[in-house]
């Protein structure tokens, strides 16, 4: 019996062994496509425009990249958490943000080149019917710029409602 369990323990640590060594060969979420909004991955401190702290995010990545998750927490005491994810049956990005008090935000979009551009489906409002669209973009410096604009029917800009750059932690 002992030889039947050391041998047993032997071939376990064996094949623990070779899966930690070699990784999985089909890995759902590896492609470049899942990779394009990376750039926003990071412990962040996030200023205006002017330089004043606005808040703090952690970005990371969950579930074998599949998804990317947003941990907000604002200076004054607001918080929400986003998730991220590619769809590949359109190929598009697409994001869930819900904050502390309840508000809801759904956005699509496609990577550009050193950007993230999301887009809400029509939304009716106080301002009218407009579409949220948030971008963000990879600045040189390795920040990371957000802007949050509402634009009417025509895609013409209504107001920017949020403007962050977004500066690592370990960088300052």
């Amino acid at each position: 019996m002992k030889i039947r369990k050391k041998i047993l323990y032997l071939f376990l640590f064996y094949i623990a062994a070779l899966s930690s060594q070699n990784p999985p060969e089909n890995c759902a979420c590896c492609g470049s496509d899942y990779q394009s909004f990376d750039f926003w991955i990071g412990d962040w401190e996030v200023y205006n425009t002017e330089g004043g702290k606005i808040g703090e995010n952690l970005v990371e990545a969950l579930e074998g990249h599949c998804i990317i998750n947003e941990n907000w927490t604002g200076s004054t005491g607001g918080s929400g958490k986003s998730y991220n994810y590619y769809d590949p049956t359109d190929e598009t990005w697409n994001q869930l943000w819900i904050s502390s008090t309840g508000k809801i935000l759904k956005l699509k979009g496609k990577a550009e080149a050193n950007k993230m551009v999301l887009k809400s489906q029509l939304t009716s409002g106080k301002k009218g019917n407009y579409f949220n669209q948030i971008t963000w973009t990879k600045n040189s410096d390795g920040s990371v710029t957000q802007l949050w604009e509402l634009l009417d029917t025509e895609g013409k800009l209504i107001s920017e409602t949020f403007e962050g750059i977004y500066k690592k932690k370990n960088a300052q």
